[in-house]
């Protein structure tokens, strides 16, 4: 798990190091509703974290470009804003939060995948989808209604 309050670092194959400054990090603490006992009223246990893509020195241009059109249906005010109040501790939240923000980077800013290559269906498949079918259609051809009897 990452460190709350130190540099978040990406590492990725095809991607290198990446290092998130902790500045470009904003952390908001607010109470959480659940679990506690008698301490849930009092602690700032839930951690808010935002983060710009967009302004980040950490990135070149071109991974901001990728950053900001891979997350753009998750930016708010083009900001990513993940919350975390999944355990009482707000270290623990704090470092879930950070660990979600690393690992939606790193598949944002993994390459594409490559295009596609068109195929064709064998002559093979064909007949045996076609075979399968006509079976199909005899089986249900025998479920209709009987003939009336001329007794």
């Amino acid at each position: 798990m990452t460190e709350p309050g130190k540099d978040l670092v990406l590492r990725a194959p095809g991607l290198g190091e990446v290092v998130i400054p902790a500045a470009e990090l904003v952390e908001r603490f607010s109470r959480s509703s659940g679990p506690g006992g008698q301490g849930v009223n009092t602690t700032d246990s839930r951690v808010e974290l935002l983060f710009d893509p967009g302004a980040s020195v950490a990135f070149t241009a071109a991974q901001r470009e990728r950053l900001l059109e891979r997350l753009s249906d998750r930016l708010v005010a083009g900001r990513i804003r993940l919350v975390g109040s999944e355990y009482r501790s707000q270290n623990r939240n704090r470092a879930a939060v950070r660990e979600r923000l690393r690992d939606l980077l790193v598949e944002a800013l993994a390459p594409p995948a490559p295009a596609r290559r068109k195929t064709r269906p064998t002559r093979g498949s064909q007949s045996r989808r076609l075979d399968a079918k006509k079976r199909r259609g005899d089986l249900k051809s025998t479920r209709g209604r009987l003939p009336p009897s001329s007794d």
